[in-house]
């Protein structure tokens, strides 16, 4: 049995969280969904340009767990634009957060 994920500090709030490619009905698509985690290594990574440890810090993880992190989620976007794939942001936790 795996173990259970760790609490992580997640402050990035997408305003949308479904992006599909145009022209292609949504029945058609598969998607990848990125959790928010994910969301928030990019956030730091790449829109805040910050290096992996900097942005461990701010998520309060380890490195190298913010790395596998990272690279999960790239993976996941690079997928879904190489094969033109839905990408869908998991909304749970973000709706947690509006309702606080």
């Amino acid at each position: 049995m795996p173990r259970p994920k760790k609490h992580r500090r997640i402050k990035c709030c997408p305003t949308a969280y479904y992006f599909k490619p145009r022209g292609i009905p949504m029945c058609e698509l598969l998607e990848n969904i990125l959790a928010e985690d994910e969301v928030e290594a990019i956030y730091w990574a790449d829109f805040k340009g910050f290096d992996h440890e900097t942005g461990a810090q701010k998520m309060q993880i380890s490195r190298p767990t913010f790395g596998r992190i990272l690279k999960a989620a790239r993976n996941k976007i690079a997928d879904a634009l190489i094969n033109g794939k839905a990408l869908r942001i998991n909304q749970d936790y973000f709706k947690k957060l509006a309702e606080e």
